[in-house]
């Protein structure tokens, strides 16, 4: 048998409507367990119980995973009084308890996930899993074959310790924009602007295009999301459940 919930906190749970609705349909009998018609709110299901609303089942998912490209001058939180965050462009599937995986700095564009399993945001998240993280930038001044060997060496930007070894690969290289990608394999605060800023250089344009072997769809417009694909969500437990060789 699944887990045992509440009828009303499963349908809550599957945001079909607020707690007080819930209670008010089920009271006028119009949820039914197993084609049975339930009036009692606190009646415990198991998430394999058949459970319908008017006829409709409503089939109850433990976890969501979305991938987001987020556009640039969103928030990523939960909630924000100022600023509009990630959550607030979820408008299917919303649930009150999903996050995003980490943040992007509210200019920065790209590949989010959304996600209400801590589990894997945390394996997502750990130093120790050392994650990778590839971003496009485009960057003010020219960027060198020095810069590259600089952030392949760890560079240092002010940190007790330097940052891990990274991977710059030089797109186009000129006196006025550069392009580059750039792996890195931790999430400091602000690393990528930090990294550049150290070798004396800004970055004007940040999109983050890949995480955990996980890259950004690009039938994705900014601000538009999707659900994860079975194979993706294999991809990412897959780097995260792997032990370090040292």
């Amino acid at each position: 048998m699944g887990k045992l919930l509440r009828l009303d906190k499963y349908l809550s749970d599957m945001n079909v409507g607020t707690r007080s609705e819930i209670k008010s349909w089920i009271r006028k009998g119009r949820i039914s367990i197993n084609s049975i018609p339930c009036l009692r709110p606190e009646e415990k299901v198991s998430t394999e119980d058949e459970i319908s609303l008017d006829g409709q089942r409503i089939i109850y998912e433990r976890y969501l995973y979305f991938m987001l490209n987020k556009p640039a001058g969103v928030v990523s939180a939960t909630e924000d009084k100022r600023d509009k965050t990630v959550l607030d462009l979820i408008d299917t599937d919303r649930r009150k308890d999903l996050f995003p995986v980490g943040r992007l700095d509210k200019d920065t564009e790209g590949l989010l996930i959304i996600t209400n399993d801590g589990d894997l945001a945390h394996r997502l998240l750990s130093p120790k899993k050392e994650v990778d993280k590839v971003y496009y930038a485009k960057i003010n001044g020219r960027v060198t074959a020095d810069d590259a060997e600089a952030f392949l060496s760890g560079i240092s930007i002010g940190e007790d310790k330097p940052c891990l070894p990274a991977k710059l690969d030089i797109i186009k290289s000129s006196n006025h924009i550069s392009e580059i990608n750039l792996t890195i394999y931790e999430g400091k605060y602000h690393q990528v602007k930090r990294m550049f800023e150290a070798v004396g250089k800004e970055v004007i344009y940040l999109k983050r295009i890949s995480m955990g072997g996980l890259t950004l769809d690009s039938l994705l417009k900014p601000g538009d999301y999707r659900r994860l694909t079975i194979d993706e969500l294999k991809q990412l437990n897959k780097i995260t459940l792997r032990e370090k060789e040292y």
